[in-house]
């Protein structure tokens, strides 16, 4: 395997909305670089990328594959993420690993909502970003207002470094401005291009387009302005350094046009990854810290330097075991070697190491700084981790990964398949950071949270393709609480005698509610000694226990308060099961005349929309019970914020996608616990009864 050193790597992350044409573009760029023998198509077994079963048969990605290939003599690692909110888990880590990103943008659809987020990703992290402007070749295709929204939105003027020529079935080509080239294209696929003069038509329109972006790199830095001033032009040097570095931060954001299906103008955008990214060593060091002490560490990109390297994906594989992803900052990862996780804190043994080819593994003796490689079987290390060398632990920030929206009760179909899934559940976590996993005592269910039902339907498939486990999948269960509304006093009294020792307990409680939210407190104001000390922590625990399964539909209550004020005891027959007993005894007696009544959870969501579904959004929530708390504007989108009662939105992910046909978002967590509305109370009650008659 030939050997890249770091100045000649290029690491890219190709990003953007689901059905942009990111995994087609991709698949050009391996067929023009040899990688493939024919131009893979989504959906069958020609792609290189879109490997996976679950992907041949949804005909997109749901997951981040990765491949490499050689480009004017320099390695290029490449990055192909999903573009679904369904699957974002492996974006927000593959961006960590990239010196540059390839943001792809259909030419008919232009720029939708998921194309916004990772643009926000790349910029929070200060990659250098290039466009690519798919579908030229569709006859909707609408490149000027395509080039609009991405001004309005980005808050960066766009430039065309190449210009289409014609749409629909007339494209036929691109012009590069700055070269001054017409490349045009057969209508086969091949990616052959022929080079000519600018036609006559077009010639001031490019000179005026490369005036007007000379200009724009002569604003980077007050030493190119002066420059252009005097000399009415730049150097050729001047131009390249100046383009390279307003890329790097910022105030360029390049613009190339292109068809990936019919692979016209995708070697164009394959010399702009060399030419204009950075490679490893250019991108300038990684922070990160001493896992001991906390103090900042520089990784340079140098194989010489002190290993520090970052898992950003795992794949989970049944036969293989765990693969585990990585990218090296600095130093060497070597085959037949140990390395230290500095997050987990602890010595990991590396077996052979490998460069990923879609699924293909290729060994090789070593994965040195700025490359991207994979290593089999690590025992402990997952996605976000830090290795590093032991002398020397460097550990960077964990990823930031969002939370999960929808969540369902699982049950195993057979006895084999309830052995064998808490196992298949964990791989899949492991590969998945975004896949929850949770099992509820109070009601007795395994919960899985997922993105969305698409998500937790591929979870699903992957479980029972992967490890044989099949789920019965239910609506959650609701965790209502039960709570009081009034205030009495009453005794509890346990004796039993049967001869020999007896039992005696008696006790006397004051039972009170308190503000929601304030859980569960024991007052102790016995005086005198009418009930032993050693036996009061039996009382607390047998009213805690009572309080495990209320009154009205056995729900656990919460937000009161037990005074003990006075009770009685026995010299021989009193022991602490018999007060327990008693504590249980009078909590269950007294509670009735309490008014009690059921609580409902109670959450909080933020939902993003496009402006024209604000008004449905807002109807909708009002339907379910929802309170809006605020709307706020944020360009074309609007951010909804509302408190809404649990049970009413246990399908949300669902119902969005089906008022916005897929363009709303939204996050939900707990936030308090409210009264039920009295008409609601005896449907919920009812319900509560039938499940304990099926239970027994």
């Amino acid at each position: 395997m030939k050997q890249y050193s770091h100045q000649d790597i290029r690491n890219v992350c190709v990003v953007g909305h689901g059905g942009a044409g990111k995994t087609s573009t991709a698949e050009a760029m391996l067929f023009l670089s040899g990688v493939n023998d024919r131009l893979g198509k989504i959906g069958d077994t020609s792609s290189l990328m879109d490997y996976d079963p679950d992907e041949v048969d949804r005909g997109h990605s749901v997951s981040a594959s990765i491949a490499f290939y050689e480009w004017k003599k320099n390695k290029v690692n490449l990055i192909d993420t999903p573009g679904d909110s369904n699957f974002v888990a492996d974006t927000p880590a593959s961006l960590r690993v990239v010196d540059g990103v390839v943001i792809v943008i259909s030419a008919v659809d232009g720029l939708q909502f998921y194309t916004e987020k990772v643009w926000t990703g790349a910029t929070e992290l200060n990659i250098p970003k290039i466009i690519f402007i798919n579908k030229v070749d569709h006859e909707q295709a609408d490149i000027k207002s395509v080039l609009e929204s991405i001004k309005k939105k980005f808050k960066v003027d766009p430039f065309c470094i190449n210009t289409a020529v014609g749409t629909g079935e007339k494209f036929t080509g691109v012009i590069d401005v700055i070269s001054k080239k017409f490349h045009s294209y057969q209508k086969d696929g091949s990616g052959e291009n022929k080079t000519d003069a600018i036609p006559d038509l077009m010639a001031e329109e490019v000179n005026y387009s490369f005036g007007e972006l000379t200009e724009l790199v002569a604003e980077i830095d007050d030493g190119l302005t002066e420059n252009y001033l005097e000399n009415g032009e730049l150097s050729k040097k001047e131009f390249d350094d100046g383009f390279k570095r307003g890329l790097e931060e910022g105030k360029l954001l390049p613009v190339f046009f292109g068809s990936a299906t019919q692979n016209m103008g995708v070697d164009l955008l394959m010399d702009a990854i060399i030419d204009y990214f950075p490679s490893p060593d250019q991108r300038g060091p990684v922070k990160g810290k001493n896992s001991k002490d906390g103090s900042e560490k520089l990784c340079k990109a140098d194989p010489k330097s002190s290993l520090a390297a970052f898992v950003f994906k795992t794949i989970a594989d049944p036969y293989a075991g765990r693969l585990t992803l990585f990218r090296v900052f600095s130093g060497v990862v070597k085959s037949d070697s140990s390395v230290y996780n500095a997050t987990q804190k602890v010595v990991e043994r590396v077996g052979q190491v490998y460069l990923l080819q879609g699924k293909k593994q290729i060994a090789v003796t070593e994965i040195s700084a700025g490359d991207i490689g994979a290593v089999a079987k690590l025992k402990v290390t997952t996605t976000g981790d830090s290795l590093s060398s032991e002398n020397n632990p460097i550990q960077f920030d964990a990823v930031s990964f969002p939370k999960p929206v929808l969540t369902k009760a699982l049950l195993p179909k057979t006895r084999t398949d309830e052995d064998k899934i808490s196992n298949a559940l964990k791989r899949l976590c492991e590969e998945d950071p975004t896949l929850r996993v949770e099992r509820k005592a109070e009601s007795h269910e395994l919960l899985v949270s997922a993105m969305g039902q698409i998500h937790l339907d591929v979870s699903l498939e992957r479980m029972k393709r992967r490890f044989g486990v099949e789920v019965n999948v239910n609506t959650q269960k609701v965790p209502y609480r039960e709570t009081i509304q009034g205030t009495t006093k009453v005794q509890g009294r346990h004796k039993k005698q049967s001869g020999g020792r007896g039992q005696f307990g008696d006790i006397w409680i004051e039972i009170s509610p308190l503000e929601k939210g304030g859980g569960f407190i024991f007052e102790n104001n016995i005086v005198g000694g009418a009930i032993p000390k050693t036996y009061i922590p039996a009382v607390k625990k047998g009213i805690k226990e009572a309080m495990d399964t209320g009154v009205l539909a056995r729900y656990p209550m919460v937000d009161i308060k037990i005074r003990l004020y006075d009770g009685s005891y026995h010299d021989v027959d009193s022991s602490e099961i018999a007060f327990k007993i008693a504590g249980s005894i009078g909590f269950k007696k007294g509670v009735h005349d309490c008014r009690p009544t059921l609580l409902e959870p109670i959450m909080i969501m933020d939902v993003t929309v496009p402006c024209e579904f604000v008004g449905d959004i807002m109807g909708d929530l009002n339907s379910k019970r929802g309170k809006v708390l605020g709307i706020d504007a944020d360009n074309d989108l609007q951010n909804i914020h509302a408190e809404v009662p649990m049970s009413e939105v246990l399908n949300y992910s669902a119902d969005l996608n089906s008022m916005t046909s897929g363009k709303g978002v939204f996050t939900m967590e707990f936030d308090h616990y409210c009264n039920v509305p009295e008409h609601l109370k005896a449907k919920i009650i009812e319900e509560s009864q039938k499940n304990l008659d099926k239970t027994g």
